[in-house]
Order: structure tokens, then C-alpha cells, then sequence
């Protein structure tokens, strides 16, 4: 069943081209976590705060910025499930279906206020499979394009709304299991009219490509791959236009009609990291932190062809500029600003290394006694930002020396990557959204 719940001001939201400085996917795309300009370094829930809302229901997706919209999705259900537990632990690990009637829900607040707009229901229903306890059935984050917002909400379906909050149109594919009932979780991402999605699940996993006007496929490629949560990413560089999709088979690359380019062979045993592009190189990780061989860091060069695993032994040939074996980590995507390649890990420590060569430039350093870690880092100006399950911003100085500046507190957790626009930070916690700003 798909409902408009509420829609106000309808008649003052036109359409408009998101602007440069928008954040308009998951790490802001091609942004990759840098933001345009400086962003406050710190605030507290009331200080620096230029406003806060109320998120309804659960979510671990980002926020994306469009114009003088935030759009972001959630999932209200009837029924009180489990509560999320922070950090890594070896209890609990397996899925669980959620009771009660659930509402997946896409939600549009005016950027300078923070105010609904409007709040679309795309489907109603019980969830047609289960999720870890730190997942939620919202963990995928929106894509817009100024015009409309895509929503995908995993086994449930992709849809699309236009900027009053009407659905345009949506798509559906037969619920698939997941490892040990993790549920979902890899992004859409965008590039022109071509929308892209990868489902890598237990049973027959895909990367699909649709036309964002009409939501009909355009292409659908069958992949050799089991479970993984990374979203793709369209790297468009020197040569031509890729969709990078990360996997623990292997990396794919596709070109934009669906050829494959080249492939990569040594992932770790889980792959959630996005790839990202800095300098010319394209970075690709995973760091499951129960495998013990294999978490490594790629830099691979463009233009790559066929396969371009590693020999043994090897860090580098023709198309792998530099590598590194157990540099990865498990869950937040790495982050180049300037010269440097950041690498935050799940248990809280940083460790830096040349963008370019990949040579160590302080590995592991502690933040503080904080020991969970979900969220990517970003960047702005010279400061780092490391966002902690606690709610916790470790600010530091970016750069070849540790230094860890401010801490801010923000008292509730929080698992979502935030987005960067103009000059502010809009960080998700587990019931409001602040935007952040001097």
C-alpha cells in the first residue's frame, strides 16, 4: 500500500538542480566525506545546534542534502522490538524478524529549519525477513538529484518521490536471506538517468541498473558473491566512467552498460566500505575483523582491464599502484584529505598513511577510551571528525601528527554517516537529526 501521510507547502516546492556544495548520497558520492568548506568544531545538543528534529520510528540511514531539502527514511512500527547494543561482540549475532505492523517511511525537512515538509508512506506490512540487532529495515541511504529523492529499503523495494512528496514510481524484487539474518544495508548510487543498486545476498545476488525516470531496468548483471553491505560507487576518471562494486569474492568493475571491466581478487570475508577516488586513484577496502589474512587497502590506477589481483606476495603490479594486507577496516569507509589516506577502525584508533605511496604515517592511535566505531569519517578545512557509537566527535588535526582537539557530545547513539553541506554537519542519533552549524 503506498499513501501520502501529510504534505505541506506544496505549492512553494518547485524543482531545482542540487547545488554544488550539496550532499546529495552516501558520503556525498564523489565528495567522499570531504566537505566544501569549514564546519564548526564544536557543539553540544544545544550549543551550535541551528536546529534538531524528531526522527520517528528507527533508522541507520544518512541524511542527503538537495536544495532546501533534507530528505531522510526511517521505519515506525506498532510493536517494541529489541534495542540496538553498541560496539563488536560475539552474542546476538543472528537476525531476527521484528514483530508488529511496520511503515517504511521517506521524510523531507526544510533545510534551514528543520521542519517537515512532508512525510511519505512507501509501504506497510510486517518485514519479509530478519535483521541483526544494530541493523534496522531503514539502513539504506537515499539518493536525490534536485528533482526527486530514491528510497531503497532493501527487501522491500526502491521508490521514487518527486519534491511534493508524491511517488512517481517504485520497483520490488523477491526478498532474499542474508548472512545469518543480518538483513540490509548497501546504498543506491547515482550517476545521470542511471541508478544503480547491488544486492549481494545468500541466494542470487545482482547489480541492477535502472532508469531513474521510469524505474525500468535497463541492465541486470548476476554476481558471484555472497553477502556483503558495500555500497557501489561511480568512479568517473581519466579514462571513462566505472560502477565499482566491492565484494569478498572479489572488486567488480562495470562499465555504464553493464561490461565487466576488471576484477580484483583478495577481500576480506566481509566487504561493507564504499570505494572512493582521491588523486587519481581509486581506494578500495574491507576489514572484517574476524579474518585474520586478508583485511586489506587498494589504490588501483584508472583504466585497469581483466584481472588485476596481486601475485603473492606482491603489493603492486601494472594496475595496483600500492597495497596494503591488514591496513582495512570492518566497518566506516577511509577517508583522503590532502596527502593523506585516514583509516578509522571499529575499535577506535586512527591510523594515517601517504594518499599516493600508501608509506605509514602513524598507525593506531587511540581515541580516547571510546571503542565503537560505525559511522565514516569526514573532513573539512584542516580538521578530521571521528563520530563514535556513543554520539561522541573526536575533532582532529588533519595532517602527518596526531592530535586529537575536541571532543563533542551529542549523548545517544549513533550508527549513521552524516552529510556535509554549505557550513554545516547534519548528524543522525537514534530518534533526531541535528543540523550543526556555527
Amino acid at each position: 500500500m503506498h499513501r501520502l501521510i501529510a504534505s505541506v507547502l506544496l505549492l512553494t516546492v518547485g524543482s531545482a538542480a542540487p547545488a554544488g556544495d550539496d550532499w546529495t548520497g552516501f558520503r556525498g558520492g564523489p565528495r567522499a566525506g570531504v566537505a566544501t568548506g569549514p564546519l564548526p568544531d564544536t557543539w553540544t545538543p544545544d550549543r551550535n545546534v541551528v536546529w534538531k528534529a524528531d526522527i520517528p520510528g528507527r533508522g541507520w540511514s544518512s541524511p542527503v542534502v538537495a536544495g532546501d531539502r533534507v530528505f531522510v527514511t526511517s521505519v515506525v512500527s506498532d510493536a517494541k522490538g529489541p534495542d540496538p547494543r553498541k560496539g563488536l561482540y560475539i552474542s546476538d549475532l543472528t537476525g531476527t524478524v521484528r514483530p508488529g505492523e511496520h511503515r517504511w517511511l521517506v521524510h523531507c525537512l526544510d533545510w534551514k529549519t528543520g521542519q517537515t515538509l512532508w512525510t511519505h508512506e512507501a509501504a506497510r506490512g510486517t518485514p519479509a525477513g530478519p535483521i541483526h540487532l544494530k541493523n534496522s529495515y531503514a539502513s539504506e541511504t537515499p539518493v536525490a538529484d534536485g528533482e526527486r529523492v530514491y528510497a531503497y529499503f532493501g527487501n522491500v523495494g526502491l521508490f521514487c518521490c518527486d519534491n511534493s512528496g508524491k511517488e512517481v514510481w517504485s520497483r520490488k524484487w523477491p526478498a532474499v536471506k542474508t548472512r545469518m539474518g543480518w538483513g540490509t544495508a548497501a546504498s543506491p548510487a547515482l550517476h545521470g538517468d542511471k541508478l544503480f543498486v547491488v544486492n549481494d545476498n545468500e541466494q542470487k545476488s545482482y547489480l541492477v541498473c535502472l532508469d531513474k525516470r521510469t524505474g525500468k531496468t535497463l541492465w541486470e548483471k548476476e554476481r558471484d558473491e555472497k553477502s556483503n553491505w558495500a555500497t557501489p560507487f561511480v568512479w568517473e576518471n581519466e579514462k571513462r566512467t566505472e560502477v565499482v562494486t566491492a565484494g569478498c569474492s572479489r572488486v567488480r568493475s562495470y562499465d555504464l552498460d553493464g561490461k565487466l571491466l576488471w576484477e580484483l581478487k583478495g577481500m576480506s570475508d566481509i566487504s561493507i566500505p564504499t570505494p572512493f577516488a582521491a588523486h587519481g586513484l581509486l581506494y578500495v577496502t574491507s576489514g572484517y575483523v574476524g579474518d585474520f589474512r586478508s583485511r586489506p587497502v587498494y589504490a588501483i590506477r584508472p583504466g585497469a582491464e581483466g584481472d588485476i589481483s596481486l601475485e603473492p606476495e606482491k603489493t603492486d603490479n601494472k594496475w595496483v599502484a600500492w597495497s596494503l594486507p591488514l591496513a582495512g577496516p570492518y566497518h566506516p569507509t577511509p577517508l583522503v584529505h590532502g596527502d593523506y589516506l585516514y583509516v578509522l577502525y571499529d575499535r577506535g584508533a586512527v591510523s594515517c598513511f601517504e594518499a599516493k605511496t600508501g608509506k605509514a604515517v602513524y598507525e593506531k592511535q587511540r581515541l580516547g577510551t571510546a571503542t565503537a566505531f560505525t559511522a565514516s569519517p569526514w573532513a573539512a578545512g584542516d580538521r578530521l571528525y571521528c563520530l563514535s557509537e556513543d554520539g561522541e566527535t573526536f575533532v582532529l588535526r588533519a595532517g602527518p601528527k596526531f592530535e586529537v582537539l575536541e571532543k563533542n557530545a551529542l549523548d545517544e547513539m549513533c550508527l549513521a554517516t552524516p552529510a556535509l553541506s554549505r557550513d554545516s554537519v547534519l548528524i543522525r542519533t537514534q530518534t533526531k537529526l541535528y543540523r550543526i552549524g556555527k
